[in-house]
């Protein structure tokens, strides 16, 4: 006789037991003399289980290595390129035979963000030409029979937001909010693309000395957290709370439901400017928090699936000149997780250590339930 409870029982159980779908972690990569070769690259990626990469710098030549090896790939354009893109379907059209035709989809290239930062100069005028060039870039891809690659621009959180705190009561900064953030919204939505975001703890924690380090750090205590005095929330970590924000802003927008992907995150190991915060040891706790975080899958209060990707900046120091939103040029300072001889600085478990006993769990309730019904056949 069959107990239709224990199958209810065990479907109920597999429903509590298995994993929220993990934020893709992935980090930044950018090629430069002294650092190893590609091919070499693409190993110690796949022995650290990273399986998203994002290419600042997409070398025709490096993308082609990422061909079968089911690694992502977050493409960018130059910001130089903007404004030829923006005012001629040609322009898009040879970027795309460059960068995407040849490899596509060897190389599993996922998204491609249309300039990077273009705030940052503080030029709203120029930076409008992103909306005309995001769009012709998109058309050209239907053209060519392509409509899985998300196509978006990214901004750093220290450009777009008014305020970050209380999250609840955050907006886009203006006049970037008429002039390209909502009309970009309107455009991710009609194509149910993602909102893509640098957001750096370091830079607000920086910027705002009364934020507690162990905050900006995911450091775990009974009074380690700030309340939106407005909705009762209470934060854990300075990520949740940016991440927040922008959300928060969207919403204000008429866009709450867009999914985000945090283009670029980390914390620094070295910074000429500061040598007190910057170390190895405050890069491996963000690191190493950041990523318990997001395996949880307890997402942020206001989104519990949370972000959809995040990528680390970055795998081998550079020294660009990105600013992270700092006052500084950023010259000097140290980002990256690995040593040129492909050593990692310290650990952090990108893959989710817990789906294998999780599956393993599942399989003894499963045999369990199927020995009570007299069910259970020998393997």
């Amino acid at each position: 006789m069959s107990h239709p409870l224990s199958l209810i029982t065990f479907l109920s159980l597999l429903f509590i037991l298995s994993p929220a779908a993990a934020t893709t972690i992935g980090v930044t990569y950018i090629s430069s003399p002294g650092l190893p070769p590609p091919e070499d690259v693409v190993a110690i990626l796949q022995s650290l289980k990273i399986t998203a990469v994002r290419l600042p710098v997409p070398d025709p030549n490096i993308i082609r290595v990422f061909s079968y090896t089911n690694i992502s790939l977050f493409l960018a354009i130059p910001n130089s390129l903007i404004s030829s893109i923006s005012a001629n379907r040609s322009a898009a059209y040879r970027w795309l035979y460059d960068h995407v035709i040849p490899f596509y989809p060897r190389a599993h290239i996922t998204a491609i963000s249309v300039g990077t930062n273009v705030l940052a100069e503080g030029d709203v005028t120029s930076a409008d030409l992103v909306i005309p060039a995001i769009h012709n870039i998109h058309r050209s891809l239907i053209d060519m029979g392509i409509r899985q690659i998300m196509i978006s621009t990214t901004f750093s959180f220290v450009n777009i937001m008014t305020t970050s705190f209380p999250p609840s009561s955050a907006e886009f900064q203006e006049p970037a909010s008429n002039l390209i953030i909502k009309p970009l919204l309107d455009y991710l939505t009609e194509t149910n693309s993602s909102f893509f975001v640098s957001l750096y703890p370091y830079s607000v924690y920086k910027l705002r000395p009364e934020i507690p380090i162990g905050f900006s750090l995911f450091q775990e205590h009974a009074y380690n957290f700030r309340e939106d005095t407005i909705t009762g929330v209470r934060y854990r970590n300075l990520f949740d709370l940016m991440v927040d924000a922008v959300i928060a802003a969207m919403a204000v927008a008429g866009h709450e439901n867009i999914p985000v992907i945090v283009a670029e995150t980390g914390w620094p190991c070295f910074d000429p400017f500061n040598s007190v915060e910057a170390r190895d040891v405050y890069s491996k706790m963000y690191l190493q928090g950041l990523v318990k975080h997001l395996r949880s899958g307890k997402g942020t209060p206001l989104r519990k699936e949370g972000v959809t990707e995040v990528y680390i900046y970055e795998l081998f120091d550079t020294n660009d000149t990105a600013t992270k939103g700092l006052k500084s040029d950023g010259t000097g300072q140290k980002w990256g997780i690995c040593y040129p001889n492909m050593s990692t600085k310290f650990e952090v478990k990108f893959s989710d250590g817990g789906s294998t006993m999780m599956i393993s769990v599942l399989i003894i309730v499963m045999k369990f339930l199927l020995l009570i019904n007299g069910l259970l056949i020998s393997c």
